[in-house]
């Protein structure tokens, strides 16, 4: 990556697209070298740990530089896009390796404006570990910006930083006394810890002038590993599908799961969907089993609200939410994502059909935001949409149950004494046994299959 000088040209970061994410893959850039771009315009696609994000440029000008290609993932606050904000004529390369240490100070560039976008993943709280950064060529190496003022930090009892910058620099074993600030009201940026961290490492990437010894040759031959490419398919981990199985297996081996099963009669259910479907009230909306099922599983944490908790690790506490996130999982080309419905339990039916069609529509587009997968409480997957009968569901992080409902299917069934074909489903709940025992797991399973066997509970339970 190169740096540009030029006094007009103003060089764009990678943000923070979602809470603690440190890394983010370029997808798809929509602008070339020599485009002329306006304030909020589209200028790539990236992908994090929980969802694919289109980041908007907050300046106008020429695009003078794409530093890094499609594929590449590139840390948070490392600029990626050149832009002369002047948009005249592109500035020659000034290549001039003057021996000064210090890099050429940038001109200060207003922050890009976040705004609510994107998968990811409603998982937990990810852990996501940072790269170590590549010290082979020069020319390549991220090069983070220094305080073009060479002025000494003023010090202060306690620096001027915000908790994710804090975090930032514990993660990288950096004291913020010894940081040098260069934010407003000297308030300490991502970018002065990376500071911090280059100018402790450049003593040690020079190459010391010792004879290396030369058994490369060996190295080399024990590298390369054959696998066969013309029947294998190698797909890298990375993204959302990456984030998906860290929280799934940090969820099987954190909580305990217990899974529960019950077989139920909806075939009132079922004729209720179809005469909601002619109500005038729905006209429009998304009005599917699933609604009901939703609304029902909402009308059991009414009745036994300490099953909407989560487990308190550190304070040794559990903690119920007197609010309802429902998440609804989705299958997408880039994985399994859980966005959820923000405060569902206050929503009438209506709006709630509103809000699972909005759910469904932008999670098949991949525009799902981060914060819509963010704090969610509990859970619904519909594997039944396979045509598979039932599952045992893994917990999502930092929710304490998570409902799987399987395919609707016509099985004999015993009604009012007779055999009948009925429309019938298996549904799992699958519960923290930590903060869930078996009578409240139950208690709920119980009233969900109640409601869905007499849809009439919908309207005196709630």
């Amino acid at each position: 990556m190169t740096t540009m000088t030029n006094a007009s040209v103003r060089e764009f970061k990678m943000p923070d697209v979602g809470e603690g994410l440190t890394e983010a893959e370029i997808l798809k850039w929509y602008v070339q070298p020599g485009d002329t771009v306006t304030d909020g315009q589209v200028v790539c696609e990236v992908e994090t740990a929980k969802a694919a994000v289109e980041l908007p440029i907050p300046y106008d000008g020429v695009v003078r530089e794409l530093h890094f290609p499609e594929g590449t993932t590139v840390d948070v606050g490392t600029s990626i896009i050149a832009v002369d904000v002047a948009g005249g004529a592109a500035p020659a390369a000034e290549e001039a390796p003057a021996p000064a240490p210090a890099p050429a100070a940038e001109p200060e560039e207003k922050p890009a404006a976040r705004q609510p976008v994107l998968v990811g993943y409603g998982v937990a709280t990810s852990s996501t570990r940072r790269r170590p950064r590549r010290t082979t060529a020069p020319d390549t190496a991220v090069q983070p910006e220094l305080n073009g003022h060479g002025a000494p930090a003023v010090p202060q009892e306690r620096p001027l930083a915000k908790p994710p910058v804090r975090k930032l620099a514990k993660d990288l074993g950096v004291d913020l006394t010894t940081v040098v600030p260069t934010g407003p009201d000297g308030v300490i940026t991502r970018e002065d810890v990376h500071a911090a961290v280059a100018a402790v490492q450049a003593p040690q990437e020079q190459p010391a002038p010792v004879s290396a010894p030369a058994p490369a040759a060996p190295a080399a031959s024990a590298a390369p590993v054959s696998y066969d490419t013309a029947r294998e398919t190698r797909i890298p981990v990375k993204g959302v599908r990456k984030a998906t199985a860290a929280a799934m297996v940090g969820s099987a081996f954190t909580a305990p799961h217990v899974t529960e099963f019950v077989t139920v009669d909806v075939t009132r259910t079922m004729k209720l969907v179809e005469e909601l479907k002619q109500d005038k009230e729905f006209t429009g909306l998304r009005v599917n089993p699933l609604l009901l099922i939703a609304k029902a599983l909402l009308v059991a944490i009414k009745r036994n609200p300490e099953i909407n908790a989560s487990w308190d690790e550190a304070a040794q506490e559990i903690v119920v939410k007197h609010y309802v996130n429902l998440g609804i999982a989705a299958a997408t080309p880039r994985g399994l994502i859980v966005p959820n419905i923000k405060d569902a339990h206050a929503k009438t039916l209506p709006q709630l059909a509103e809000s699972l069609g909005e759910l469904v529509s932008t999670a098949r587009e991949g525009k799902t935001s981060p914060s819509a997968m963010q704090a969610g409480t509990v859970t619904i997957t519909n594997v039944g949409v396979f045509g598979v009968d039932t599952g045992t569901p893994l917990l999502n992080p930092g929710e304490s149950a998570i409902l799987a409902v399987g395919a609707i299917k016509p099985q004999p069934w015993v009604h009012k004494g007779k055999v009948k074909p009925r429309q019938v489903t298996t549904l799992a709940l699958s519960f923290d046994h930590r903060l869930v025992d078996g009578e409240l797991g139950s208690k709920v399973l119980a009233d969900v299959a109640a409601i869905l066997e007499q849809p009439k509970r919908l309207i005196s339970w709630a």
